[in-house]
C-alpha cells in the first residue's frame, strides 16, 4: 500500500457518471420519440452541442433548437419542455454507493463539493429532483461561470469556494482529461470507472480511512 501523508480536507465530486449512473435507456427512448429522429441523428447532434451548453454558451432551449436544426427541423414549446425533462431523467439514475459516501463525509464534517459540466436547464432540473444536492458545501455548475472542465479556472473557483488548498482536495471524475487538469492544478485526483476499482485505488493511494468517516456533531 502506498502511504499518502496529505491530509484530505475536502472531497470534490463530478456529477455525471460519478454521483449519477449511466444514462437511463427509457429516458433516451423518450427523447427519440419526442424528436422523431433516428438514433444516429440524435446522438450526433446531442453531443455536438453539449459542451457549449454545459459551458453556458447556450440555454437549454437554445441547445435543443440547435439539435433540431441539425436535423432540419424546429421544436415547439411543448417538445422543448418534454425534452428538457427527459434529459434530466436521462442523467437521474444515481450511483448510490457514491451518493451515500458523500453523505457519510458530510455527517463526519468533511467538506464536500460538486464540480460538474452542466447546462442551466439540467442543473435546475436536478436541483429540483434531488434535495440532497443542497447538502454539499459548494457546487460549481459550469454554466454559471461560462467555463467548463478541463479549463484550469474552474478548478480554481471550486477550490476557493471550498476554502481549501488544492493539495488537500480529492477530486473524483470519470474523464481522464478532467483528472489530468485537476492534478495539474495541484489537486489529488482519482478517475472513476466503477466502484470496486475506486475503492481499490483509494486504499492504494493511502486514502482508505476516508471511506469510513466517523460521524461528528452537526456543524454550526
Amino acid at each position: 500500500m502506498t502511504q499518502n501523508t496529505t491530509q484530505i480536507e475536502a472531497v470534490l465530486f463530478d456529477y455525471g457518471m460519478v454521483l449519477s449512473g449511466p444514462p437511463n435507456a427509457a429516458a433516451w427512448e423518450r427523447i427519440l420519440s419526442i424528436t422523431g429522429f433516428d438514433e444516429d441523428g440524435l446522438h450526433r447532434e446531442y453531443w455536438k452541442h453539449r459542451h457549449p451548453y454545459d459551458r453556458g454558451t447556450h440555454t437549454g432551449e437554445a441547445y435543443w433548437q440547435l439539435i433540431a436544426g441539425g436535423n432540419g427541423t424546429t421544436f415547439d414549446a411543448a417538445q422543448i419542455a418534454g425534452l428538457i425533462a427527459a434529459d434530466v431523467d436521462l442523467w437521474g439514475d444515481l450511483n448510490l454507493p457514491m451518493v451515500e459516501w458523500a453523505q457519510q463525509l458530510q455527517r463526519a464534517g468533511i467538506r464536500t463539493g460538486i464540480l460538474s459540466n452542466i447546462g442551466d436547464a439540467m442543473a435546475s432540473g436536478l436541483l429540483a429532483k434531488f434535495a440532497w444536492l443542497a447538502n454539499f458545501h459548494h457546487s460549481t455548475w459550469s454554466h454559471t461561470l461560462k467555463l467548463a472542465k478541463p479549463e484550469p479556472e474552474i478548478y480554481l473557483h471550486a477550490a476557493e469556494c471550498l476554502a481549501t488548498a488544492p493539495d488537500k482536495i480529492l477530486f473524483i471524475d470519470d474523464r481522464a482529461d478532467n483528472i489530468e487538469a485537476a492534478r495539474n492544478f495541484g489537486m489529488q485526483a482519482i478517475q472513476y470507472a466503477d466502484h470496486a476499482q475506486f475503492v481499490e485505488e483509494m486504499y492504494a493511494r493511502g486514502f482508505g480511512s476516508l471511506l469510513h468517516p466517523e460521524p461528528t456533531a452537526p456543524q454550526k
